[in-house]
């Protein structure tokens, strides 16, 4: 299992959090580690509020030996062509200690640098203009590398205490004008994963 990390950079105006909204569904694409330039499935949803998907026990063929195994249970899971197990992502919580990301090494001594533990946070005011991790996955036999806004996946508090719930920022801006407390606005939204 490696960590990846979903990491997001807006300029903020009048703005003191954004944050994952609880159970949002998040729509990203993702590609086959081992390769990457053939298998790739655009914009998956993962329903990050439904239960876990419990796989049961898989029965896999080993040298002619019937073996019983696990899989762990997961948001999402595919299987790629030709594969014997199904890949999976497992949306893990931001109180989660295992959503901190230390650099771990995927297959075939892939690094997945970060120069200190990252703990997923909701982006604050003074994060304006720089990339704050927002959540972190946990894949097994996928790699993420595109995220794609549907609406509705952040919450948004202005700097008064108001909170917006259903913030759209597929078009990379969202703003909402207010005549009591002013404009509230995101510009110059993006995203990555590490």
């Amino acid at each position: 299992m490696v960590l990846f990390t979903l990491y997001i950079r807006a300029d903020l105006e009048h703005v003191s959090s954004v944050a994952l909204a609880p159970g949002a569904d998040l729509c990203i694409s993702v590609r086959n580690p081992l390769s990457p330039d053939t298998e790739v499935r655009e914009k998956v949803v993962i329903e990050t509020g439904a239960d876990l998907m419990d796989p049961g026990v898989v029965h896999v063929d080993a040298a002619k030996h019937e073996i019983a195994k696990r899989e762990p249970p997961c948001h999402f899971a595919l299987k790629w062509d030709g594969a014997q197990n199904r890949s999976t992502i497992q949306v893990l919580s931001l109180e989660s200690k295992d959503a901190t990301t230390t650099g771990k090494k995927g297959k075939k001594g892939n690094h997945h640098h970060h120069q200190d533990s990252v703990q997923p946070r909701a982006m604050k005011e003074e994060d304006s203009g720089n990339f704050v991790p927002i959540v972190s996955l946990e894949c097994n036999g996928l790699e993420p590398y595109a995220f794609h806004p549907l609406g509705g996946e952040f919450v948004i508090t202005n700097k008064n205490g108001d909170t917006f719930e259903d913030v759209d920022l597929s078009e990379g801006a969202w703003s909402s004008v207010d005549l009591a407390s002013g404009s509230t606005a995101i510009t110059n939204f993006e995203a990555k994963f590490e």
